[in-house]
């Protein structure tokens, strides 16, 4: 467990919703207070901490390796800026993924020193198209309702991927959306038709807009179209191998609450090699991540990417600082219901990043806790 962190106070220009304050932040675990005052030139610039939605791994480790795993991801993740994620599962056999959400459910409840917070399971199939599976294992299926009501009452999945096309998916979608969980779009050859049947049965948002889904075309929106037509929410890999950046730029300008995620599997924050993914092993060559073990393989399978390099990549595209804060750690906070995350205010979790003077990150803190930096 985390120790028991006092009372202490970080003086800067301070990222709150209404905008930057200058002054003293004080906190324990918890955000106490926020003073208005002046500081010296050249102050630091404190924003909120990130949250990512899509954690596959990281560290050399898959979180479907258990809790262990999952603690080294939260560790390598927290070095990176990221305060609170959810560890995202593969599509698995039931029982595979069962024990994957055990272990997940256990680093949920007991954060230790040096984490980033678990704040539950982003469940990424079964329930996708088998055309679509890009790098996942190939398990995809059907929903069955016995084990879609299990997951709504675990307690531990938040966020749930689903191709609406799929026998059975709207009501997997109305039953999951009724228990309070999230759900995406995503994995999916669905059209633009289906997909506004989908959103209007309770799925809000789109996994890893434009991999792995229906393309638009102008007679066929597909669910690329249907996304940017249709929603306040989505979520895109900004490591400028996933998605071209007129592509990013085309959906910042289309989706108000567009947020970052880095899909990162275990090969984050490691040398170029093989690495585990579900049941595939994975390649990673310099920023990118294959489906094989040479590296000569088409299939991108997640990334490498770590939430501070998206924070830079967003900034290198011509955004402010408060409208990338609030795509990496706001927006994302919202889309799954925890306000007390992805923001500095009174009362919200001690979750912060301290800016440099070049717009890097120079510290991180963790309910309170400082986290020691990566290289």
């Amino acid at each position: 467990m985390a120790e028991p962190i006092s009372e202490q106070s970080l003086v800067g220009r301070i990222l709150t919703p209404k905008g930057w304050v200058s002054g003293q932040l004080v906190h324990d675990t918890h955000v106490r207070a926020i003073e208005a005052g002046a500081v010296a030139r050249g102050a630091p610039r404190i924003i909120p901490g990130f949250v990512d939605l899509h954690v596959p791994g990281g560290g050399g480790a898959d979180v479907m390796q258990g809790a262990d795993a999952v603690r080294t991801a939260a560790r390598l993740h927290a070095r990176h800026g990221t305060t609170s994620f959810l560890p995202a599962t593969v599509t698995a056999p039931q029982d595979v993924l069962s024990a994957s959400f055990t272990g997940i459910g256990a680093v949920q409840g007991s954060r230790e020193p040096g984490e980033a917070r678990v704040l539950g399971a982003h469940m990424e199939g079964p329930y996708i198209n088998p055309g679509r599976l890009g790098a996942q294992p190939p398990h995809a299926r059907v929903p069955d309702t016995e084990f879609v009501d299990a997951v709504c009452a675990g307690g531990i999945v938040k966020l749930v991927t689903i191709a609406p096309e799929l026998e059975g998916a709207m009501d997997a979608i109305r039953r999951f959306a009724a228990a309070g969980i999230a759900v995406q779009i995503g994995h999916t050859e669905a059209d633009y038709d289906t997909v506004r049947e989908a959103l209007a049965a309770g799925a809000r948002g789109f996994t890893h807009l434009y991999n792995a889904m229906s393309p638009l075309h102008h007679r066929a929106p597909g669910t690329v179209g249907a996304a940017l037509a249709l929603v306040e929410y989505a979520a895109i890999i900004p490591d400028g191998i996933h998605v071209a950046d007129g592509a990013v730029r085309a959906a910042l300008r289309a989706i108000p609450k567009l947020f970052a995620v880095t899909d990162a599997t275990a090969a984050a924050g490691m040398p170029d090699g093989p690495y585990p993914l579900g049941g595939h092993t994975v390649t990673k060559c310099g920023d990118s991540v294959f489906l094989g073990t040479d590296g000569n393989e088409e299939v991108l399978a997640g990334s490498a990417l770590t939430m501070d390099r998206a924070f830079a990549r967003l900034l290198a595209l011509g955004l402010d600082i408060e409208d990338v804060s609030r795509r990496l750690s706001t927006y994302p906070a919202d889309f799954i219901g925890r306000w007390d995350r992805g923001r500095i205010a009174s009362d919200t979790w001690a979750d912060l990043v301290i800016l440099d003077d070049n717009d890097a990150i120079a510290k991180v803190i963790v309910e309170g806790e400082d986290i020691a930096r990566a290289d």
